[in-house]
């Protein structure tokens, strides 16, 4: 598989998949973005995005970010294997901050750049009893 390829099996795509990561506490923040990963036990990393109309009102901002962060995700996929990272928009880009669509890009190419390198790092690892269940006491 070339390492550009961005096949369905790196993709978050059912409900339970988004949720599973959802109930995570997120890894890191940014002005406009929230970064959630976790470990996936498989032999490929998966992304999810999640930019609502509340925040990126014109398809074309939506679409902007979504490809951005798909970019982003491809060009890192060896440092990605066995995670799942879902990136979701908080906070609208203001018009009077970001004038033009290319003030967007920039801003948004600079915390995707950062978040994408927090989600490379190391996953801390779980506490034991976390991973086990009660055994019936």
């Amino acid at each position: 598989m070339p390492t550009h390829a961005f096949p369905k099996a790196a993709r978050l795509t059912k409900t339970d998949e988004f949720s599973s990561v959802f109930a995570l506490r997120p890894r890191r923040r940014s002005a406009h973005f929230v970064l959630y990963v976790r470990a996936n036990g498989q032999p490929q990393g998966r992304l999810g995005i999640v930019v609502g109309k509340k925040f990126a009102p014109r398809a074309a901002e939506r679409n902007l970010v979504k490809r951005m962060v798909r970019e982003l995700f491809r060009q890192r996929q060896d440092q990605l294997v066995g995670r799942d990272v879902l990136l979701r928009l908080q906070a609208k880009f203001p018009r009077t901050e970001f004038p033009s669509r290319r003030a967007v890009r920039l801003a948004c190419q600079a915390e995707l750049v950062e978040l994408m390198e927090v989600a490379a790092r190391p996953l801390p690892s779980a506490p034991p009893a976390a991973l086990t269940s009660p055994s019936g006491a």
